[in-house]
């Protein structure tokens, strides 16, 4: 990195998301408070930011109160990270006098000596090696020492003057271990990021970032979710679609099936999502999977994120139908992810979708299914929200947006786990229906905001050739009710037994 990056106005975390919800740093100069209960990762993001300023050329403190230097390179070794020469480590402990029975002092409260070698250690410390960023942890055995909330406030006042004069940043690092709640860093911090850890009744923790205070900087506000693996800790920007408005001309792609198409009302738009809707064995997945085929034929690229079949299983299937998937991936012009929803967080998710769509410019994107997008959620009430900001980011880059929702039941009144149905610009709704004693498969269209389409039902067939679509049946009943029944006499799709 350039020597003129040592000079910008914010000090980097090393941390892409953090550095995105911060706009772009930690201010030079200034006290920032990092807090959170043990185990939220900051420690790791302590690390971070001094590995960071190592990285272009400042030099870095690490002063630990609670945690020895052996267990500081331990944890950063297992992240793969060296602490070298430019980051210096300084153990703090307790004066060897204030722990020998013999020589404690008997008139004088003992906290009053510990917290004045303290501070008088950290000075010196500081004065020695002469840092760009400082990290301080932890508050908790300050607060401790200083025993009262008016002589904790002046030790942190006395600290944030101090450092002011060597125009240092620094960190503190506060695990909230205090019994009672002191908001007193809020008050004298230029900024606070607050790191919390959830323990959902299924599935691995999950963790999540807010800035809950930036003096004169406008921060991306809210929860952000987040993830502490070997490499350090991610943050995921909250998607916020209204950042990525532009201008585009929309237009209408082929599916690849002629009466898809003519249902469709000519095909799908792009810069459009589509809901594909029904129970389960209708084919929701390849009807998305067709569109896909179609975009590699034109030599686009797509991407599915997977939630409920596993790769190999739908790799397999879809060849058995005359879909070779694993070729497409093969050539590039398609991307697979199978999401784990017991592992996955909602802002790890449109991470995901929106690092591929960025890089590899997709223009199909497939979401199968929403169920298991809502199933990585399974304490959160805002699944609604979350595909309305990444439907909307999509739609905005371009992209043709395909997402599948099994309804509960096979037959009758069927019901969705989460209607989204309003927020899609396409609606196909798949159902079984009842004919000459056999069960068959319907298609219809009862959405589309962006060209008309045709009111009419469609049989539909899965077999060696794929999808197979019918001509218009008009003669159906009960279509409503969930339980369409066709009582003509014309032939039904062409091929099927009479």
């Amino acid at each position: 990195m350039s020597s003129t990056h040592v000079q910008d106005d914010k000090a980097r975390t090393g941390i892409w998301g953090l550095d995105n919800i911060l706009s772009g740093g930690f201010s030079r100069g200034h006290i920032f408070l990092v807090e959170g209960a043990p185990g939220t990762g900051k420690t790791t993001v302590a690390l971070q930011f001094l590995l960071e300023g190592a990285r272009v050329g400042e030099k870095g403190l690490y002063i630990t109160l609670s945690e020895t230097n052996s267990e500081l390179r331990d944890g950063a070794a297992s992240h793969g990270w060296t602490l070298d020469k430019s980051i210096e480590v300084f153990e703090l402990l307790p004066p060897e006098s204030l722990l020998d029975e013999d020589q404690q002092q008997s008139l004088l409260y003992s906290s009053d000596l510990e917290l004045g070698e303290t501070t008088k250690q950290i000075f010196e410390a500081v004065e020695r090696t002469q840092p760009s960023r400082v990290v301080l942890d932890s508050l908790s055995e300050i607060r401790l020492l200083a025993q009262s909330s008016l002589r904790y406030r002046r030790q942190i006042l006395a600290i944030k003057h101090y450092f002011a004069k060597f125009g240092t940043t620094v960190m503190l690092l506060d695990d909230l271990t205090a019994e009672v709640a002191d908001k007193t860093v809020h008050s004298v911090a230029h900024g606070v990021l607050r790191l919390e850890e959830l323990a959902p009744s299924y599935g691995a923790e999950r963790r999540r970032a807010r800035v809950i205070k930036y003096r004169g900087v406008k921060f991306r506000g809210g929860y952000h979710d987040a993830t502490i693996t070997t490499g350090g800790l991610n943050v995921f920007p909250r998607l916020v679609a209204s950042e990525f408005r532009n201008s585009m001309d929309r237009t209408t792609k082929s599916s690849g099936i002629a009466q898809l198409d003519q249902l469709l009302g000519g095909g799908i738009e792009t810069g459009s999502s589509t809901l594909i809707l029904g129970p389960a064995g209708t084919g929701k997945s390849l009807t998305a999977i067709v569109n896909v085929v179609a975009a590699v034929k034109r030599g686009e690229k797509a991407a599915m994120f997977v939630f409920d079949e596993e790769l190999g299983l739908l790799f397999d299937r879809m060849k058995g139908i005359g879909i070779d998937l694993a070729a497409m991936q093969a050539s590039g012009h398609l991307f697979v992810e199978q999401v784990d929803a017991a592992e996955l967080s909602p802002g790890e998710f449109a991470h995901r979708v929106r690092r591929q769509i960025d890089e590899h410019n997709i223009k199909t994107v497939v979401i199968d299914s929403l169920n298991g997008y809502q199933a990585s959620m399974p304490e959160e009430n805002s699944l609604i929200l979350h595909m309305h900001e990444l439907l909307q980011y999509l739609n905005r880059r371009g992209a043709a947006t395909f997402m599948t929702v099994a309804q509960h039941g096979l037959v009758g009144d069927m019901k969705a786990p989460v209607d989204v149905t309003y927020l899609a610009d396409t609606v196909i709704l798949l159902r079984y229906f009842e004919a000459r004693g056999s069960v068959r498969r319907a298609i219809s269209v009862i959405k589309k905001r962006t060209s008309a389409h045709e009111d009419t039902i469609r049989e539909y067939r899965i077999g060696g050739r794929g999808l197979t679509i019918g001509a218009p049946l008009s003669e159906f009943q009960g279509v409503l009710r969930g339980v369409p029944i066709y009582s003509g006499q014309s032939s039904l799709l062409e091929g099927s037994s009479a």
